[in-house]
């Protein structure tokens, strides 16, 4: 299997494995060496090559040329462990076993040695290899014994002692595969929760960065640890690298909350007349870090004024619905009064009632509208088709103002509106430029244009003298008018459902009347 057909798990835990055999190839490394100098500087007043010192010294020469080439392959090719192992571990147990032949057998301790490489070889193997290398120590041993008994002397202690060494090796391999195990098993849970712990404090770093509030670590001598780039605007400070001190405005109340083991929020007023609620929390363990949150008070005004106003647009909407029916009634009154009445005076003042409850009306019917914007119900239309149908439901209620109104024709568009929507829109921007615009025919252009790949324009233009410059940024203010009949609402009714329906609506700065640009989300249809 190749490293990347398998799992991170599964990488982690052979790198390990890869890790500890070159450990155990340098520990072999240290012993041959270790042997050769011995025996070079010592000769074999160490009881080391007694029985046969050229075969020791030979032995130990080859050990140590076998264990630096083990080394250097480790460093340099890293593939098939188990097979690195097994020629690791049968090198080992072969110049063990004749280096202790040479040195008399048991009684040298060598064998010690081959106890340590089983029980490297079962922290480093894996499955039931070890216990095949704890078998092959073992027979090693056993019939270094038994050459010795046939060729040079027999004592039946010995072999007693060759199967408590066996035993030795099974026991040590056993208890070793168990170790690495839980020490392999503990490892990838350690890293696995190294990762997940690195993952937490990158999302919580990503958190305090994006805060709308200024975040604040500072230790007990008033020195800013760590802060978020809100807190920095907020405080202005300048973006340096360590440990900062704490700014004037807030030294001086840090000093008094230090003496207080509970959380603490105050109002403290910066430089630049900028209102900040700073919340100061002790630290959870004597002398460790505090924490510090700044809000701006603009920010939570406006969030709370938002409030009030959404608020208020419910009530104002239930009180036009409410207003509207004893509205109709009064109407209805003053017109059957106009109809029947003969007396100049009264005809007058009923005249007067009619005409100002259909004001009223007017503006409760807008107030209701703007209600509605939250409903947005977007679908696909052909643009030619809308305004021709358009057109011809103005043309009920005034034949010239359809003559008055050209539409351009231009690119086969389709826009993505709200249908009832987008009639609202283009009857409050038709009616404000059909009222200030000239008499004459096409005073009143319409277009429709393909802006980019999913987004149209649709152009209302007219010829009028055009909006005063003073008064450009208030046209989509509620309750802004400059009509005595008007209500104010028209325009922002109109920016209002533009927004709700992903568009926008904006007033140009090209030509000498009014020119409204609506961007809406759409596109180009090709022509059959």
């Amino acid at each position: 299997m190749s490293a990347l057909d398998q799992g991170p798990v599964e990488r982690e835990t052979l790198e390990s494995l890869w890790r500890s055999l070159r450990f155990f190839a340098i520990y072999r490394l240290a012993i041959a060496l270790l042997f050769l100098v011995a025996v070079l500087i010592f000769g074999d007043a160490l009881s080391l090559g007694t029985q046969n010192f050229n075969v020791f010294r030979s032995v130990a020469i080859a050990y140590l040329l076998l264990a630096a080439g083990f080394l250097v392959t480790l460093l340099r090719r890293r593939r098939h462990i188990d097979f690195h192992l097994s020629m690791h571990v049968a090198t080992d147990i072969l110049a063990l076993t004749l280096m202790m032949y040479a040195s008399g057998g048991q009684k040298s301790g060598i064998a010690i040695l081959l106890l340590v490489v089983v029980a490297g070889a079962g922290l480093v193997g894996r499955g039931r290899m070890t216990l095949f290398y704890a078998a092959l120590a073992s027979v090693a041993v056993l019939l270094e014994e038994s050459w010795r008994a046939l060729m040079l002397d027999f004592d039946p202690a010995d072999f007693v002692r060759a199967g408590i060494t066996s035993v030795a090796f099974f026991a040590a391999a056993i208890i070793a595969r168990l170790l690495a195990q839980r020490v392999v098993t503990n490892e990838v849970l350690a890293r696995e929760r190294g990762r997940q712990l690195d993952e937490q404090l990158r999302i919580s770093e990503r958190i305090i960065r994006d805060m709308e509030d200024g975040v604040l670590v500072v230790d007990t001598f008033g020195q800013v640890r760590l802060l978020n780039s809100r807190a920095q605007t907020l405080l202005g400070m300048d973006v340096l690298g360590g440990i900062q001190a704490l700014p004037d405005v807030l030294a001086e109340p840090y000093s008094r909350w230090q003496g207080r083991n509970t959380e603490v929020a105050e109002i403290l007023c910066p430089a630049d007349d900028r209102q900040l609620r700073a919340r100061y929390l002790p630290p959870a363990e004597p002398g460790g870090n505090s924490m510090i949150y700044l809000e701006d008070m603009v920010r939570i005004d406006f969030q709370a004024q938002q409030l009030k106003l959404a608020a208020l647009g419910r009530l104002t909407a239930n009180l036009a619905h409410e207003i509207r029916n004893p509205l109709a009634a009064i109407s209805h009154a003053a017109e059957i009064l106009i109809e029947e009445d003969i007396d100049p005076l009264r005809q007058r003042l009923a005249s007067i009632i009619y005409d100002n409850t259909q004001r009223l009306n007017r503006l409760v019917t807008e107030v209701l509208e703007l209600g509605r914007r939250d409903r947005a119900v977007p679908e696909t239309i052909g643009w030619q088709s809308f305004v021709s149908g358009f057109l011809e439901e103005m043309a009920l209620h005034d034949l010239s103002e359809k003559k008055r109104v050209r539409v351009v024709e231009g690119a086969n568009i389709e826009v993505r509106f709200d249908r009832g929507h987008l009639h609202r829109v283009l009857w409050n921007l038709l009616g404000n430029a059909l009222r200030y615009a000239g008499t004459d025919d096409g005073s009143v252009s319409i277009e429709a244009r393909a802006a980019s790949f999913n987004r149209v324009e649709l152009h209302i233009i007219d010829n009028g003298p055009g909006i005063d410059a003073a008064l450009r940024g208030l046209v989509f203010e509620p309750f802004f008018t400059t009509h005595e009949a008007g209500t104010g609402l028209g325009l922002y009714i109109a920016k209002e459902l533009c927004e709700a329906n992903g568009a926008r609506l904006e007033l140009m700065d090209e030509g000498t009347g009014a020119h409204f640009r609506i961007t809406a989300r759409g596109g180009y249809v090709a022509k059959n």
